[in-house]
Parts: C-alpha cells; structure tokens; sequence
C-alpha cells in the first residue's frame, strides 16, 4: 500500500512539521545570506522554469519535505532580488527579520482574523498596531482603520466610505439601492495620479469618466487655482478630491495646507493617496511635506513598502468611523460578537482573511520611532546619491533631482542630429543592459513625454555599497551601449 501523505494516527503531530519547515528554513537563510552576491534580475527563462515546475501531479503526492527541496530547486533562477539591496526599480520594501518571523508565525497559527473570537489575539494586535500607525502617520487618533492587501484595497475601502457618506448627503442608501439611478460622483484629481486608484474606481462602480484631470504645476502638484474654479463649477454635485502623497515619478506631494479647506468648503471628501509618501510623516527631516494631510477624510498607504513587512500589506484610515463601518460592515446570526472587542470585518472588504497585523506589530517593535524615521531619511539619501551619482556618467542626465526616494534619469544618444526618439531608444537599451548584468535593477517608465530610468529606494537593506555597485553598473551598461553604437 502507497504511503499515505497526512499522517493519520502519528504518535507526534508535529513530525511532519519539523522536518518541512527545518528544509524551508535552511533554505530561506541561504537565500537571504546570499542577496549580495546573486543576480538581482531572474536569470531563468520562462520556458525552463514551465517545464520544471510543470510537472504531472501524481495520484499518491509526496512527502512534504520534498515538495519543498523540489519547489526551491525547480524556481531556482526565477526569484527577482527585490528584497535585497540592489532593487530600485518599483517602490518595493524588503522584509524586516522580526516581521519575517512573525509573518512565518502568522503562517504556523493560521488564524481567520476575519472577527475578534475566531482569533483574540490577532484581533488585539491589530488594534494595537492601528493605533500605532495613526501616531506615527500623524493622522487623527479618533479616525477608524483597516488592515488590507495593499494600497489598491486601501483605495477601495476608503471610496467607498466616500461613497457611502457623499450618496447619505443626498438622501440616497447606497448599500440598500446600490448606484443605479444614484447621483454621479465626481473625481477631481492632478495627472500624477495611480492606476490603483483606477481600478479602485471601476471595482466601486464610479466610473473613469467621472474622472476630471486637473491642472498640475511644474513640481506636480495639483493647482489650487483650477480646483477652485471646478468644484464652483460643479454647484452641489458629490465630489472626491484626491490628493498625492508622493507620485510614483517624482515624490511629489500636493499642497494640503491650501486644497484641502478649499475641498472643505465646498463640502467634497478629500482621499490622500500616500502609497509610501505618507511615510515622511515619521521623519522630522521630510514631515514639512505632510503639513495639513490631517486634515483630508481618508487616507491610503502600504506597508510592504516603506516599513519593510512581507507582502501583503497595506492601511486605510478614514476620519469618519461610521461612515466607514457602513459600507464595510456585515452581521450573520451564527458570527460570535464580543462585546467589548473590534471585530475587523466592520472595516475591510475581507471576510476570511489572514492575520497580516502580527508582522506589521513585529516591525513596528522591532524600529521603533527612531528606526521608522532613519529608515526613511536613509533611503531619502541613497536616492538621492543614487541619481547624482549616475546623473555624472558622460552620456546620463538628471530629469529629477529627489525630493524624498524617487528621481529620474535619462541616457543620451551622442550621435549629431540625435532627438526625442534616439534618446528613448538608448535609454531603453541602457537599462536592458543593466538588468542583463544582474548588478542592480532599474525600470523605465514615459515622464512628459519622454522615455526616463525611475530609481526608487525604498529597502531597509540597500547600503551606501549597493549605491555604488548600481552607479557603477549604469557605468559599464553605458560603455556596453557606447561600443555598440560606434
């Protein structure tokens, strides 16, 4: 007889365990050992990494310990580096060693944290952590929060509180009549704004051609002059100003201290997206740029970004607490209530979810105020080296000086007559050569119109070294690049 593969009448439960999560973990150090030393950009096609992971799945399966050998060696060449030091493509944190150790607790306990009684503590913690975020974020104590997968269901949680509060205005129950035959509700916002507010649109119904792109300034900032003028124009019409908190290109912010009473008073709800940005509030350096964010209704942020907590991850916080645990609320006669304790589906879009506040609460111990503030100046300044540094290669030139962890870099084609077009095209071609040397990790985006190398730091890991080691890489792709073109 085949042996079975769950242990069925075992003298010792966690038998199975100990040996599984003893291969994992050595593997896992070995990983993070080796960070330093292995490419940062995958080196396995997708073809070879199809036809080892691709594998027929056989009637009596395998015991757990070789599955886990087996998925470390058939992924091998397929882990992009982004949690080392070297990765400045995205705004992607790595992962703190007591977060990491949590967040693999969170795994072993398994708790639903869907309602206090399904898992106290996870419950518990997470109200804890709630309360230290708000502190730290400086956002009002009394406002509500929710822990979510990341910045994209932050959005969604935190419009539809929106939602919810500008529809009741007029008389209308958006959970109860649902939005047909509902007041339109505008969305006033600057071109910088993200795609994951998008989505977060479409998903809530609201629709991308409720969208009215404002005029930006030279620094990115959303006009004041041109929010005025519309929110007149839109009489009495629901609106929701959304406002940046660091753009994805540039770290721009808008000037809360000015838009957000003008939002006021016409009685718009005002959404700060802050991805990461809303993270300068924990340095004294870079809090200058937050001034009057308190202000607005609703707030978004990662924490797999700038605090460094494994994936996934993210924060939403909303200043009126009812009209939040209106439209994320649920009740069935057979969910245990405490009376006494927050049940955390009145505040998110989950019902089974994972008990994602443990790492959060870990990482937050394990900085503390100071850490949170050095960990950001310190990645502020190696962004900020990162660009100059690379801004003084012959052929490189700085369209972004940083402001906090984000700037931009453009390569040019030194041939006579070379324009827009060649341009884009070297700069394309420099990061490919980057990426293929395995040193450092770049992504391009189109700035204004032109073809730009974002860099982006945003890893408690990346070390004055790891600077040098990227400005010499976009050294050598550039001399690679130089050869072919001659």
């Amino acid at each position: 007889m085949a042996r079975t593969t769950f242990y069925i009448g075992m003298v010792n439960p966690a038998d199975p365990f100990r040996q599984s999560l003893g291969v994992a973990l050595e593997h896992s150090l070995r990983f993070l050992e080796n960070l330093d030393d292995a490419p940062v950009c995958p080196t396995a096609s997708l073809e070879t990494l199809r036809s080892r992971l691709a594998r027929e799945l056989t009637d009596e399966g395998a015991a757990p310990e070789q599955v886990v050998s087996d998925l470390v060696r058939d992924v091998e060449g397929g882990i992009l580096g982004s949690t080392g030091g070297r990765f400045f493509a995205w705004v992607v944190g790595g992962v703190l060693p007591a977060s990491l150790a949590a967040d693999w607790l969170t795994s072993a306990w398994d708790q639903n944290a869907g309602i206090h009684v399904s898992g106290p503590a996870a419950g518990l913690v997470e109200e804890i952590a709630g309360g230290w975020l708000k502190d730290i974020l400086g956002l009002p104590a009394g406002a509500s929060f929710a822990f979510v997968t990341g910045c994209q269901m932050a959005h969604v949680t935190c419009l539809a509180a929106a939602r919810h509060a500008l529809l009741e205005r007029r008389g209308w129950d958006v959970a109860r009549q649902g939005l047909y035959g509902a007041p339109p509700i505008r969305i006033l916002t600057s071109g910088e704004k993200h795609g994951s507010v998008q989505r977060a649109l479409r998903l809530l119904g609201m629709g991308l051609d409720q969208v009215i792109e404002l005029p930006a300034t030279a620094l990115g900032q959303l006009s004041p002059e041109a929010l005025e003028r519309e929110l007149d124009a839109g009489g009495r019409s629901p609106t929701i100003v959304l406002l940046l908190a660091g753009d994805l290109c540039m770290g721009a912010y808008d000037p809360f201290e000015t838009l957000i009473p003008i939002a006021r008073r016409h009685r718009a709800w005002v959404h700060v997206d802050g991805a990461f940005g809303l993270w300068a509030a924990a340095s004294p350096r870079y809090r200058y740029l937050l001034r009057g964010v308190e202000g607005a209704d609703s707030w978004a942020t990662d924490g797999h970004k700038w605090l460094n907590v494994p994936y996934d991850c993210g924060y939403a916080f909303v200043a009126d607490p009812e009209a939040h645990s209106a439209a994320m609320s649920h009740r069935e006669p057979y969910l245990q209530r405490h009376q006494e304790a927050r049940d955390q589906m009145d505040w998110n879009p989950e019902w089974s979810r994972r008990a994602r506040g443990f790492s959060t609460y870990a990482a937050l111990r394990q900085l503390g105020r100071k850490g949170i503030a050095a960990l950001v100046e310190q990645c502020c300044e190696h962004a900020h080296s990162l660009v100059l540094g690379i801004g003084r290669l012959p052929g490189a030139e700085v369209l972004w000086e940083p402001t906090i962890n984000q700037g931009l870099v453009r390569f040019l084609d030194s041939h006579a007559g070379a324009g827009d077009p060649d341009h884009d095209r070297r700069t394309d071609e420099v990061i490919a050569k980057v990426l293929a040397g395995g040193e450092a990790y770049f992504g391009g985006t189109t700035w204004h119109g032109r073809r730009a190398m974002r860099v982006s730091v945003c890893n408690w890991r990346t070390s004055a070294e790891d600077v040098d080691r990227a400005v010499e890489a976009v050294r050598k792709a550039l001399v690679d690049a130089g050869r072919k073109t001659t």
